[in-house]
């Protein structure tokens, strides 16, 4: 392959990646755009809408959103749940991971463990809500935060056990070896030497569960009713006149805000954590 050949299809595969990108960015652009106009020119704006050139923007319907109390409540609820049980899915998951990586199992084999752990998020979430609720109604903690803490724990903690015990099968254990030369023990180890080298991979499943519990519709339809969060506000949006799009896209934005912050923050952990520990069986 020669030079111009190169070129030439290095700018088809740019071009495509572009193409793709734009697809994927225009929901995100639409939401934008549509929270910014009055209802009527929710599809009467011409060209991809673009504020001052395709239509003079208001901030109306963000303070007409933001002044419900019903937009706080699910903004604190969703990121109590999300936060505190990515926190607890790393704190339970990564000794987990470090056992899978460091110490071999019999019965259960450790592929066996694996694969159990990958199953929770193959499982259709269809097949596990209905234990849940009655489980829930059980033990008195339906539609309580600390009941969906505990679920989406259970669901996102696969990410961390999975991509992190990868990243440690891939660090030289010698440096653990040093460690416990020195005194340390197999604990000290891991919380001095492993955890601290795994960081990128922590921050980039940290950052896949966060968004998953964040994300999450279908468990909070079912186990929660007043304890609402962001998805089920965006929901809240269609009523006896329709779809309010102007609403949804205010809404839409709201939830996506603080996802494609930490996005943006931890970009360079994500990639050096998924490279590092996810791409290998």
């Amino acid at each position: 392959m020669n030079k111009n050949q190169g070129s030439l299809l290095t700018s088809i595969y740019t071009i495509i990646a572009l193409g793709i990108t734009m697809i994927f960015f225009f929901p995100l652009w639409w939401s934008f755009s549509n929270s910014l106009r009055i209802p009527k020119e929710t599809f009467t704006v011409t060209g991809v809408g673009i504020p001052f050139i395709n239509f003079t923007p208001t901030l109306g319907n963000w303070t007409h959103q933001l002044s419900f109390p019903e937009a706080h409540i699910a903004l604190y609820n969703s990121s109590i749940i999300a936060v505190i049980s990515t926190a607890l899915a790393v704190v339970v998951g990564l000794p987990a991971a470090y056992a899978l990586a460091r110490f071999r199992f019999r019965f259960p084999p450790n592929k066996d463990i694996t694969i159990w752990f990958i199953s929770q998020r193959v499982l259709p979430p269809a097949a596990a809500v209905v234990p849940f609720f009655v489980l829930w109604n059980m033990l008195g903690i339906y539609d309580t935060k600390f009941g969906m803490i505990i679920v989406q724990t259970t669901f996102i903690m696969p990410f961390v056990v999975v991509i992190v015990r990868q990243t440690f099968l891939d660090l030289p254990i010698e440096l653990e070896e040093a460690a416990m030369v020195d005194g340390a023990t197999h604990i000290g180890a891991f919380l001095k030497v492993a955890v601290p080298l795994s960081v990128p991979a922590i921050a980039a499943a940290s950052l896949i569960m966060f968004t998953f519990a964040w994300n999450d519709y279908f468990f909070v339809s079912v186990l929660m009713m007043k304890n609402f969060t962001l998805p089920i506000y965006i929901a809240g949006g269609v009523d006896s006149r329709g779809v309010q799009f102007w609403f949804i896209a205010v809404r839409t934005m709201i939830a996506v805000i603080l996802p494609l912050i930490l996005c943006l923050l931890a970009q360079r952990y994500i990639v050096r954590g998924l490279t590092l520990g996810a791409v290998k069986g």
